[in-house]
């Protein structure tokens, strides 16, 4: 218990002086130091209570190298998902400003604090829709198996299993993006108005949530009125501050629905390959092999997000699909029997 206590806290330090150095120049650097420096000082208990004559030197794991690649890639606020399943504290200061934190005192420091990049979203959109492919072609595809041996008519139900549910999910996120845009549009679009009619009193609002956040009054005014004497930085700084939301990232819902489409498509895409590729009891044997490595592969990836065991995650995701495959082969075997 102490030894994994030490674990903990060491894989934390080396977490929060990753995002440090990806923070340099920011406020948050200095917070995620003290952080790693607090955390190393716990790292030493635990050393202590578990009787360690020396402190062994720590070496990342591989699911520890994985998210710092992500964190220097796209950067903490991208991914708090998993840093905070893997015991990283503090990420409430990229939503919330830090108590007793300076506040910004700065137009560029406000747009940076809230600058983030979308994809990390997307990666965890990627591991999901190829996980969806997988196991809908793949239970399509064992449905069709046990009601028919005709590999022809595998390979056919499998190719529109993968065409109808990839441009399902993406016409489905498409209408999602579209809507969620026109909304955030439609509130912007007052925000501007506003602004237009009122300059003094948005400038003043602006202050009093800068205020709340413990920056002097006189101080807080004082950038608001500079913020709000440019349009273009005003509206940028309003629509984050005010209504959470970041204009340059809103979302493309082609983009949306081209990348929910291809991720989907890649995982259904695994199922088939072996039928383009042979003939006979081969193919389905092979198609099972593949999905089964895939599944697997796809439930280590969901460990990143539970912070769990990658083994226990992925022979999760393994069982479950199998589960599924299972019943729809059964469910097609009865069928088949019966029709014939």
């Amino acid at each position: 218990m102490a030894t994994d206590g030490w674990l903990d806290e060491t894989r934390s330090a080396y977490l929060y002086r990753v995002i440090a150095e990806a923070e340099r120049g920011s406020p948050r650097a200095g917070l995620f130091e003290e952080l790693a420096h607090e955390a190393e000082g716990q790292a030493a208990i635990w050393a202590r209570n578990a009787g360690l004559a020396s402190v062994p030197d720590y070496v990342p794991d591989l699911r520890t190298r994985i998210v710092a690649g992500l964190v220097r890639r796209y950067g903490a606020r991208a991914i708090r998902g998993i840093l905070a399943a893997m015991k990283v504290r503090g990420l409430s200061v990229y939503s919330h400003a830090v108590p007793g934190h300076p506040a910004p005192t700065s137009v560029e420091e406000v747009g940076k604090r809230h600058r983030g990049v979308g994809g990390g979203g997307n990666l965890r959109a990627a591991v999901f829709g190829v996980n969806d492919g997988l196991v809908s072609n793949m239970s399509l595809i064992l449905g069709v198996a046990g009601a028919s041996t005709h590999n022809e008519i595998i390979l056919l139900s499998g190719i529109a299993g993968l065409l109808a549910g990839a441009f399902s999910m993406a016409a489905g996120e498409y209408v999602s993006v579209r809507s969620q845009r026109e909304m955030y549009e439609h509130q912007i679009g007052l925000e501007r108005a506003e602004l237009a009619e009122y300059p003094g009193e948005e400038a003043e609002e602006l202050a009093l949530i800068y205020a709340a956040r413990g920056m002097d009054k006189t101080e807080a005014l004082a950038l608001a009125q500079r913020t709000i004497a440019d349009p273009k930085q005003a509206l940028d700084t309003l629509a984050r501050e005010e209504l959470g939301l970041n204009p340059e990232e809103l979302g493309s819902p082609w983009g949306a629905a081209l990348f929910s489409f291809f991720s989907f498509a890649s995982g259904a895409l695994l199922p088939l390959l072996p039928f383009l590729l042979t003939r006979g009891d081969g193919a389905l044997a092979a198609s099972i092999a593949l999905t089964a490595v895939a599944l697997f592969a796809v439930g280590a990836m969901i460990s990143l997000y539970t912070g769990r065991s990658a083994v226990r995650d992925g022979l999760r995701m393994l069982a479950i699909g199998g589960g599924a495959g299972a019943v729809t082969y059964v469910i097609g075997r009865l069928l088949g029997v019966s029709l014939a």
